[in-house]
């Protein structure tokens, strides 16, 4: 039996990401700011859509995150539809100190699971933390609504850093470990595929005599008359 070194049985992984929210909500400075560790006081909207790819390192696996940068603009909405497909993560961005980017969580989750899998990993971002006496959405509110969505919640500051790397990294590793386990399961079900057909016997009828042939394991019954 061939035995892998560990730097061999290291693979590269390609996960597609995409950043949803409204516009002005920050999502092109949280990229910025985990893929370059720069911040853009003054970015204009995004036109269109871009992504960064990201490079990480999970148990030994050299994970590629690519991110994607979706416009939040009304008028973008029906070009980016198209990029959602193929994303098994996504950051769901609102600003906390802008209500109205909270109310329309509903509008872009129904609009990912519309244009992507059901399954797809997502976190709630509250972004903009650091604007805590301009605060229009709590916390709470926040974590209420990721755990009846099912979702995972973080709150963020693209400004300060607080939490952007994590948020990214959060995603990551669960679709890394959602992956790592379907793995397992197909292998355990191949082991249990190989047993039972190792053991299996057949019987096939041939002819109008009804002679039966069979073909049986090494293990198989033996008889004689």
């Amino acid at each position: 039996m061939a035995f892998c070194t560990e730097e061999e049985k290291t693979e590269d992984y390609l996960f597609k990401i995409v950043l949803i929210g409204d516009s002005a909500v920050g999502k092109s400075n949280l990229l910025a700011r985990f893929a370059r560790d720069e911040f853009y006081p003054n970015s204009k909207s995004t036109i269109g859509v871009e992504f960064q790819t990201q490079k990480m390192d999970i148990n030994g696996k050299e994970i590629k995150a690519q991110i994607w940068d979706t416009a939040g603009q009304e008028r973008f909405r029906a070009v980016t539809s198209a990029y959602y497909r193929g994303a098994v993560g996504a950051l769901l961005v609102y600003d906390i100190s802008r209500r109205q980017t909270f109310d329309s969580i509903g509008r872009w989750l129904n609009e990912l699971h519309t244009h992507s899998d059901m399954n797809v990993v997502t976190i709630l971002v509250g972004n903009k933390s650091d604007l805590k006496d301009a605060r229009e959405v709590s916390t709470s509110e926040g974590k209420a609504l990721a755990e009846a969505q099912g979702l995972f919640f973080m709150e963020t500051s693209a400004l300060d850093s607080s939490n952007v790397s994590a948020a990214f990294q959060m995603v990551v590793k669960e679709i890394y470990n959602i992956l790592s386990r379907k793995v397992m399961i197909t292998q355990e079900l191949k082991k249990q595929d190989a047993t039972w057909i190792g053991d299996v016997k057949t019987v096939v009828l041939q002819g109008e005599g009804n002679q039966e042939a069979v073909a049986e394991s090494k293990k198989g019954w033996c008889c004689s008359s």
